[in-house]
């Protein structure tokens, strides 16, 4: 099931919401599944941060100011993140710059 939300908090970006029916779904698999959606939407799609929500990892692995908002999506929005692909309602989540 996909389900795509035209704009998020802000204007320019789309989150688009994923259901992968795979109760192992690795990092690796659903980095991939991400980035041949943002790819479908733009081309050039630039993977800016991820969220591993089994785990608690994120990346980039550094705190990105005092803010309540999660440092891995600061460091995203900061650096022009405009596309959000989340798998499993948190489960992995990758915030993409679409080109």
């Amino acid at each position: 099931m996909t389900r795509i939300q035209p704009s998020g908090p802000d204007e320019d970006e789309t989150v688009i919401s994923l259901r992968v029916e795979s109760p192992n779904l690795s990092l690796e698999e659903a980095r991939d599944i991400a980035r041949n959606k943002a790819r479908d939407i733009a081309s050039d799609a630039m993977m800016l941060s991820w969220y591993n929500g089994k785990t608690g990892e994120f990346y980039p692995d550094y705190d990105c100011g005092g803010s309540d908002e999660p440092p891995w999506r600061v460091f995203a929005r900061s650096r022009g993140g405009n596309l959000t692909i989340d798998i499993n309602g948190g489960e992995y989540v990758f915030i993409f710059l679409k080109l």
